[in-house]
């Protein structure tokens, strides 16, 4: 894996070369081993919360932990196109428009004890921004190339705080074209509720039953990308222990092996259908 900068992460897409890299400021990372007509993307995954901006944080480390996506990266890793956040939604959410991407409260509580100072958010900001600097640049390659483009894009969420059963898997399809990508969506969800899991745990996948898909990655890519579906896929965090913050790697294992084949599959099916 290279270190590079944004404007060296874009020539290479550009000049559709293959590469792994890290952003240099360490806020992201990009793996491209072949030009494809899909990505995997994993906005949630970072935990890194800048060192200046801890004295000032009224949630814990926990607090943070619970409330991010954990391994959703791991979950995709093997696959040709990736993107992942390395940084927290707490520093800033990467899902929502710059405009309310960094928190006065999150779920309820207040996250600063001092509101932050210009400087601080101008310098998370300007993360949030060269991201989609790339994710632009990296849709505009994969569009051009290839006419159409699917987005895998992948969250976790916390089911126990619910009173009721929830599925293992939800897809948000409220702001995609759903006339246009009904199958796509249909066999999606299929496909998820297939998923052979270890513990004993139970596959269930409904769409818009927890979360409607209202992120701003799944936004963002919908309004500039014409031709690119985005398959909010929100996994409950069956995974891991998130009361007591303990991982199960044979379940991540378990979801990346079976999304190394139909993840996959379903991709070149999108592509066969929709290709111009």
């Amino acid at each position: 894996m290279q270190k590079l900068t944004v404007e060296e992460i874009r020539a290479k897409i550009t000049a559709e070369e293959t590469f792994e890299a890290v952003v240099e400021d360490y806020s992201f990372t990009i793996k491209i081993d072949a030009y494809v007509p899909y990505v995997c993307g994993a906005v949630h995954d970072g935990h890194q919360f800048r060192k200046e901006l801890w004295s000032n944080c009224l949630h814990t480390e926990y607090e943070r932990w619970f409330e991010e996506d954990p391994a959703t990266k791991n979950m995709v890793q093997s696959h040709p196109i990736v993107i992942a956040g390395m940084d927290s939604r707490f520093e800033y959410d990467l899902n929502r428009a710059p405009e309310t991407a960094i928190y006065k409260d999150a779920w309820g509580k207040q996250l600063w004890k001092e509101e932050l100072p210009e400087s601080m958010k101008v310098k998370s900001l300007e993360k949030h921004q060269n991201f989609y600097k790339i994710v632009h640049t990296l849709l505009t390659k994969l569009e051009e190339k290839f006419g159409v483009c699917i987005v895998y894009d992948m969250h976790s969420y916390n089911w126990k705080r619910w009173d009721r059963e929830v599925p293992t898997w939800n897809l948000g399809t409220a702001n995609i074209d759903n006339d246009r990508f009904k199958n796509e969506i249909e066999s999606w969800r299929a496909i998820l509720e297939k998923m052979p899991l270890p513990n004993n745990i139970k596959s269930t996948a409904k769409i818009n039953d927890t979360f409607q898909g209202n992120g701003y990655f799944l936004k963002f890519i919908t309004e500039h990308f014409k031709n690119t579906l985005v398959l909010a896929t929100e996994i409950a965090k069956v995974y891991c222990d998130e009361l007591e913050q303990i991982m199960y790697p044979e379940v991540v294992k378990a979801v990346e092996d079976y999304l190394k084949t139909e993840l996959k599959k379903h991709a070149n099916a999108f592509y066969t259908t929709h290709k111009m």
